[in-house]
C-alpha cells in the first residue's frame, strides 16, 4: 500500500476484472496482461463536492445522483496527478460527510470519499502502444491516456530508417515500425508535465520479446 500527500492507494491486480470494466466504461486501451501489468491503480481518496441549493431535495435520492454525477465530472476535468497518474472512472462513492452550506451562495460543500481508477506508468514495464508519428530520428506512440510516449531510433536494435511519403523503420526481416503499428515496449522513464497536466514517456525495444506485435 502508497501513502502519498495523504491519499491512499493500492495496486488494482485483477486484470480480468478490470478488463471488463475497462470494455463496459467503453475506454479503449492496448495492454498486454500476460507481463502483469501495474499500470492500473485503485484508488482511495477524499474529494470536495459542492452541490447547488437548487438540486437538493428533501428524500436525499436526487442528491446523491446529483453528487455522484458532479463527482464523476470533476474526477476526469481533473485529467493527472504527478503521484497517481491519469484520472480514468470513479467506482464507488464509499462515503458523503455532512453538507456545510456556503454563505455566498447557498450551495452545499459535501466532503466524500471514493474509490477510482487511475493509469500511470512505471519504469521497467512492458506495455503495449500505437505508432501516431514517424520521424527520421524516433516514432512517437500513445497507450492509454498518454499521448506522448518517444522510441528514439538508437532503442530500435537492427531497424533503419526508411524514408519516403510514408516513411518508416525496417530491419532485414522486412519487420516494419510504422503508423498504426502496435509496438510492445519496455519503459525506461517518465517525466511529468506540471503545466500541461500529462506524462511523458521514454520507451525502448532492447529485450526480449519486444517490437511490432502480429
Amino acid at each position: 500500500m502508497i501513502i502519498t500527500n495523504g491519499l491512499k492507494s493500492k495496486l488494482y491486480m485483477n486484470s480480468s476484472r478490470l478488463k471488463i470494466f475497462l470494455a463496459l466504461m467503453d475506454i479503449d486501451f492496448v495492454f498486454s496482461v500476460e507481463f502483469g501489468c501495474r499500470m492500473f491503480l485503485k484508488v482511495q481518496m477524499p474529494w470536495n463536492v459542492i452541490i447547488p441549493a437548487d438540486s437538493l431535495d428533501a428524500k436525499g435520492l436526487m442528491l446523491k445522483k446529483a453528487i455522484v454525477i458532479r463527482l464523476m465530472d470533476e474526477f476526469a476535468s481533473k485529467k493527472a496527478t504527478k503521484d497517481l497518474g491519469y484520472f480514468m472512472a470513479v467506482t464507488t462513492l464509499e462515503t458523503i460527510g455532512e453538507g456545510r452550506v456556503r454563505q455566498n451562495t447557498g450551495d452545499v460543500l459535501f466532503p466524500v470519499f471514493f474509490s477510482g481508477i487511475t493509469f500511470k506508468m512505471f519504469r521497467g514495464e512492458i506495455l503495449q502502444g500505437v505508432i501516431h508519428k514517424v520521424l527520421k530520428h524516433g516514432v512517437f506512440l500513445k497507450c492509454g491516456p498518454v499521448q506522448n510516449i518517444y522510441l528514439s531510433h538508437i532503442k530500435m536494435p537492427d531497424y533503419r530508417y526508411v524514408p519516403g511519403e510514408n516513411g518508416m523503420f525496417m530491419n532485414d526481416k522486412n519487420s516494419k515500425i510504422e503508423k498504426d503499428v502496435i509496438i510492445r515496449f519496455i519503459v525506461i522513464g517518465t517525466k511529468w508535465m506540471e503545466t500541461e497536466r500529462e506524462f511523458q514517456a521514454l520507451v525502448s525495444l532492447e529485450g526480449d520479446y519486444l517490437g511490432p506485435v502480429s
